[in-house]
């Protein structure tokens, strides 16, 4: 055998360990395998070259069929040996090299001999090699023998063939659903092992079955269940069955939660902690419900065992994100976690701690951190920076001494993604908190002094551009950036001439010295850099070489409206010609993935028989499919187009999806379509839209499909006019109509005749979101100002009883279809009230903005003042009107 492992050197500093199979060739081991033929078979030897080869398959070594065919039929020789060790490594190398069909029955004869055989070990083994390599044909004659061995009284073989169950449930699931009884009396075995594999066995047999597993679940719960692993097993599918109820609607006592409860009272610690996280991760969890785990956690944190307080400290951990005030009673143990020798356990402590300490702890907080963080590596790091951002929001009077902290790690040594996570904290913090503007924005200054990373250099300057101008004294960040220029990359350097010129337009008595600045950078090295300068001169300077209007400002110092992904598209597509490249043509929808389409298995048909091709996803798909069709060529620019709403359900025998169109005066309905029935071939296939609950639409025009073929997708569209600019809205019934021809499978040519039938969907409606395109804007600050004031509509609003702010938030966005914007849709937890930015174009092309400030009494009533700019007042009147109503 390969010798043992051996050092190189063993006083050399860099002891060097040395694998006992380096050097191994697939050559050299299959001509060493040879010596399976031997009519003298040497155990030891063999067991050395199966070792070899089983090293060589795990490593990705690929065996050609002859070689693999050669080896297998080698190895089936060794059966006649009788020693114990290299029969199980036989059965390990049958198993790996999986043979197939027609060879696996040269070794199934031995393999069921072995499974019949009074040694448990061969028995055992013999069912985990045949289980894995013989087909469905072949289960059905050793069907009996596994179900004989799950009740074996050996709790080996018990085991084998559970988890060989397991497998075969993947390929076989009706022979192996066959075997419940047996499982059944599995689960009230002693030994722990073959409790746990049958109890994981029973579950995916009834997995399907909610009612089944539920009844499960309650047997078990009243206390047959020994086994730790077992019942850690019970606990994930209690908390299964208890999320499944309250997803039907169950209302009341929450079901199983004593059982719960009474885990964290078991003498097996792996089933406390498996029974504190389940009762942690319960939706909707009260504060009485956690009290009895967070009680255990604290005992664990301290456990002389570190994976105990590490487990304790980690569920802990994410408690404290959604129930902070529940963990605080640990806190003072956690402190003493911080100098623990395991620095994960120490990361979670702090982080936990920042979620959960109070106002007048922080300053202390921060001392242990910074003696802290030189232990840990980078990736514990931007965990810790992240919770102080958090902390940071949350008590923003303490600015001062977490922007201190956070200024201070960045001047230390570290790797992208922590700087990285830095400076975003430093930004948030900026725009989160007005009175940190200043010193944030000298601390980023001072960053990019000797910041090696070029990506985070230009992302600073950039919003040094959009806040500087607006502090009080910009002039002392223009040395910072300039300095730039000179000493960095072409990169940096364009980015800095873009800042500089964001400075010399903004404040107009900065404009002779960023003139003068802009003018040395013409004569730079890089086309981009002296491009941009003399661009951005000519706009300064106000000469007319450059068009200065407001449309032209706007785009070359106001944020892109549109996502870069459709501008590279479009100018992509953009062919050179005496009609400008024009921005406005550049589709402003956030692009989405549609719902796949279903897609048949086999080969598709090609050529002349195939089926005609789906349509391209996305909007320009969307936009070239509708011109190309004449019945709605003339409907002008596609506005938008929505994602798949299904109509029907799954798994039924039509699946249809509809995708709404949106046109300034029409809507057109596409009609997904799948036939999912082999044997059924559908011709004329339509959609009869009754638009009687959509008073103002009227159909214009429609496009039935002519043929459906199985798991060929296909679409029939209808159009509806109606009035110009108007966000109509309405219900619509949809029927779907066609004549059925049957198709025989062995031919599969459709018959002449066929029947007509129709098949009702499900209910479409037309909403206001629909005629709003979420855009984002990247400064909602600097959009929102450059709005006339004028134009601006307020109005209070109550929203009624809700479970919590995020839920009330969540509604608005869905009823104006608007995008949020600075990450301000996500609530702090335990909020009492929240400001969420929004913004969109709305039909017309008209950009709009709204600002909504939200705020829930004692009672869970909530309260929202609305404010919408636009820029044509009417439609923030429409936004207002659209709320009302809603």
């Amino acid at each position: 055998m390969a010798q043992p492992l051996v050092k190189k050197d063993d006083d050399h500093d860099d002891e060097l360990e040395y694998s006992p199979f380096m050097g191994i060739e697939k050559g050299a081991v299959l001509q060493e395998a040879r010596v399976f033929n031997d009519p003298q078979v040497d155990p030891r030897r063999c067991s050395q070259v199966i070792t070899k080869l089983l090293y060589l398959l795990n490593q990705g070594e690929s065996f050609t069929k002859v070689e693999a065919t050669e080896v297998f039929f080698s190895v089936t020789k060794l059966f006649q040996s009788k020693d114990t060790g290299l029969r199980r490594m036989v059965y390990l190398i049958i198993k790996e090299l999986s043979p197939s069909s027609d060879e696996v029955i040269i070794v199934t004869s031995s393999l069921m001999k072995d499974m019949t055989s009074k040694i448990d070990m061969y028995k055992a083994n013999a069912i985990r090699v045949l289980c894995r390599i013989i087909d469905g044909s072949l289960l059905t004659q050793i069907e009996r023998y596994v179900k004989q061995s799950i009740v074996d009284k050996n709790p080996v073989v018990s085991s084998a063939a559970l988890v060989s169950g397991l497998h075969l449930l993947k390929t076989n699931p009706e022979i192996v659903k066959r075997w419940s009884n047996e499982v059944q009396e599995g689960i009230q075995s002693r030994s722990a092992l073959v409790q746990f594999h049958a109890l994981a066995l029973l579950h995916q047999i009834r997995q399907n079955d909610r009612l089944a597993v539920s009844k499960l679940v309650g047997s078990l719960t009243r206390g047959s269940v020994r086994s730790p692993l077992a019942q850690c097993l019970l606990i994930r599918y209690t908390s299964q069955v208890i999320r499944d109820m309250s997803n039907h609607g169950q209302s009341g006592e929450r079901p199983f939660y004593e059982f719960l409860e009474s885990c964290l009272r078991h003498k097996a610690e792996m089933v406390i902690l498996e029974a504190a996280r389940a009762i942690t991760e319960l939706d909707g969890v009260t504060s009485r419900e956690l009290t009895p785990a967070i009680t255990v956690l604290q005992l664990f944190l301290s456990s002389p065992r570190p994976v105990l307080r590490f487990a304790a400290v980690r569920t802990l951990n994410k408690v404290a994100m959604t129930h902070p005030m529940a963990v605080t009673n640990c806190n003072i143990d956690m402190e003493s976690l911080i100098s623990d020798q395991n620095r994960s356990i120490a990361t979670l402590a702090i982080t936990t701690l920042l979620k959960t300490g109070n106002e007048s702890s922080v300053e202390r907080l921060m001392k242990q951190i910074t003696n802290f963080m030189s232990d840990i590596a980078d990736e514990f790091k931007i965990v810790v920076v992240e919770a102080i951002r958090s902390l940071c929001v949350k008590f923003p009077l303490k600015y001062r001494s977490l922007m201190t902290f956070l200024s201070n790690i960045l001047r230390e040594e570290g790797g992208f993604e922590y700087k990285r996570a830095i400076v975003d904290s430093i930004v948030t913090i900026i725009r989160d908190i007005p009175d940190a503007k200043e010193s944030g924005l000298l601390h980023l200054c001072e960053f990019i002094e000797d910041c090696e990373f070029t990506y985070l250099s230009t992302q600073i300057l950039h919003f040094l551009g959009i806040e500087g101008p607006n502090t009080s004294d910009p002039s002392k960040y223009i040395r910072y950036i300039y300095n730039r220029v000179h000493l960095e990359n072409a990169t940096v350097r364009a980015a800095a001439v873009s800042t500089l010129a964001k400075f010399g337009f903004m404040v107009e008595s900065l404009k002779p010295r960023i003139t003068v600045l802009l003018k040395r950078c013409i004569y730079d090295s890089d086309d981009e850099v002296r491009d941009r300068a003399t661009l951005f001169l000519s706009i300064l300077a106000g000469d007319g070489t450059v068009d200065t209007d407001k449309d032209s400002k706007e785009f070359l110092f106001g944020s892109l409206e549109v996502p870069l992904v459709n501008m590279e598209t479009s100018l992509k597509n953009y062919e050179p010609s005496e009609e400008a490249f024009d921005i406005n043509s550049v589709p402003k929808e956030v692009k989405s993935q549609p719902l796949a389409e279903k897609k048949a298995q086999g080969k598709k048909p090609t050529g002349l028989g195939a089926p005609p091709a789906a349509p391209a996803s996305g909007f320009d798909g969307y936009e070239k499919l509708l011109s190309s069709i004449p019945e709605f060529a003339a409907f002008g620019k596609l506005f938008k187009s929505s994602s798949p709403v299904e109509l029907t359900e799954a798994e039924t025998e039509y699946a249809v999806n509809v995708i709404k169109h949106i046109f300034d005066s029409h809507v057109v309905f596409q009609y997904n379509c799948t036939n999912t029935i082999p044997e059924q071939l559908l011709e004329r296939v339509n959609v009869i839209v009754d638009a009687s609950e959509a008073e103002e639409f009227s159909e214009a025009a429609s496009k039935a499909l002519n043929s459906l073929p199985y798991d060929s997708p296909g679409q029939a569209f209808v159009a509806f006019e109606k009035p110009a600019g108007v966000p109509a809205v309405g219900k619509f019934s949809n029927t779907l109509t066609f004549v059925v021809k049957e198709v025989d499978p062995s031919t599969g040519e459709a018959e002449d005749d066929g029947v007509e039938d129709e098949y009702q969907l499900e209910e479409l409606e037309v909403v206001a979101a629909d005629y709003m395109v979420k855009v984002g804007v990247s400064n909602f600050r600097n959009a929102w100002e450059s709005m006339d004031e004028e134009d601006e509509h307020v109005d209070e609003y109550g929203l009624g009883q809700r479970e919590s702010l995020g839920e009330a938030i969540k509604a608005v966005m869905d009823l104006l279809g608007m995008q949020p914007c600075e990450g301000t849709e996500t609530v702090p937890s335990n909020a009492r009230s929240h400001t969420c930015l929004l913004s969109g174009v709305y039909i017309g092309n008209v950009k709009v903005l709204v600002r909504a400030q939200f705020g829930m009494d004692s009672t869970k009533e909530i309260a929202m003042k609305l404010a919408v700019r636009a820029e044509d007042v009417s439609v923030a009147e429409a936004i207002h009107e659209i709320v009302a109503n809603g």
